[in-house]
């Protein structure tokens, strides 16, 4: 089995202000494996430092370890969990992880003719409700957004906080959505938990159905939760030990990379769902293989009940990029094709 590696390079049209810090460019690490028979799967890393996890350069280092892995054990092992446990063995570093589990998936589904959601569960969703990312910074930028996402049929948008001029910005955006739109918020961590029960009690009357990461950490989160009444989810503090199951928030937003694959992020969502919270996913901006991963994830635990909207509209957010996982009237429809059914950059 061969494991061959490429680097890309993927631009914002408008670039994304956070908590964390902007975001212009997205790296993105694209591999291929290819076995014997000749039949290659694909599979992606997306570091995104600074808000989850390693830096690019630790995520580089390690998929360039695992092509000796690979070739040493892929066709001895003669099973893909095989093949990514060895790599784990070799450096444990989860959005390395992610590309290989993505890449024997993408395989596997190409092998039998079938997407790779209709391998993980009998009767997949056909399609996953999302929600609109709100990429402007300005009222103005936001309402235009918010209104342009209305017509387009979502029925869902998000609009980072924590960021300047909130009461504004959520104040134009509920004015665009009108009553029909649920509003959700996400703060990246900004606030402590004082200021984090302040600021959602004065956002309140705009309507919200979530704000997700008001604060950093699973003491921090419990604290805003038991002193509001919105809806609380969490984000980058899931990665905390013990988090998924802590049953802190009413709902945990999973991602691909942070999971180290579709394999660790359904093990994820069954943890949280025992918990009694609910499960989304969102894409950490990543390229068209990382989200029709999340998509297919996605399609399999809607089939063991209703998800709320997830974050995976997100490549029409890039410059120059053919969006194959386009969402209409508020869904993605699932690929029919074999594997993810994405086409590699």
């Amino acid at each position: 089995m061969k494991l061959e590696l490429e680097r890309h390079v993927l631009s914002l049209a408008t670039p994304m202000r956070a908590a964390h810090g902007n975001i212009s460019q997205r790296e993105v690490f694209q591999v291929s494996l290819t076995g014997e028979d000749g039949l290659s799967g694909y599979g992606e890393a997306a570091p995104l430092p600074g808000y989850d996890g390693p830096d690019a350069g630790v995520v580089l280092r390690a998929l360039r370890t695992y092509v000796g892995v690979v070739a040493r054990a892929g066709e001895r092992a003669q099973s893909g969990v095989r093949v990514l446990e060895a790599c784990r063995r070799a450096a444990d570093v989860p959005q390395a992880l992610a590309a290989i589990d993505l890449a024997l998936w993408d395989r596997a589904g190409r092998r039998a003719g079938r997407p790779v959601a209709a391998l993980l569960t009998d009767v997949p969703a056909a399609k996953v409700p999302v929600n609109a990312t709100i990429a402007a910074t300005d009222r103005a930028g936001v309402a235009a957004q918010v209104a342009e996402a209305a017509r387009a049929g979502f029925e869902c948008v998000k609009l980072k906080v924590g960021v300047g001029d909130d009461a504004g910005r959520v104040a134009a955006a509920r004015a665009a959505a009108g009553p029909g739109i649920a509003l959700r918020l996400d703060a990246n961590g900004a606030w402590d938990v004082a200021q984090a029960v302040r600021t959602i009690e004065a956002l309140a009357p705009a309507g919200l159905e979530l704000v997700e990461e008001p604060a950093r950490g699973l003491r921090a989160v419990r604290a805003v939760r038991e002193r509001v009444a919105v809806r609380i989810a969490i984000d980058e503090t899931a990665a905390e030990p013990g988090a998924l199951g802590a049953g802190v928030a009413d709902a945990v937003c999973l991602k691909i990379s942070r999971c180290g694959g579709i394999a660790g992020l359904l093990a994820a969502a069954a943890l949280v769902r025992s918990s009694g919270a609910e499960v989304y996913l969102a894409s950490t901006l990543d390229g068209p293989l990382g989200v029709a991963a999340a998509l297919h994830a996605a399609a399999a635990l809607a089939s063991r009940g209703p998800l709320p909207h997830c974050g995976l509209a997100t490549l029409g957010l890039f410059e120059g990029l053919s969006d194959a996982l386009a969402p209409s009237a508020g869904a993605i429809a699932l690929p029919t094709g074999g594997g993810l059914g994405v086409d590699p950059l």
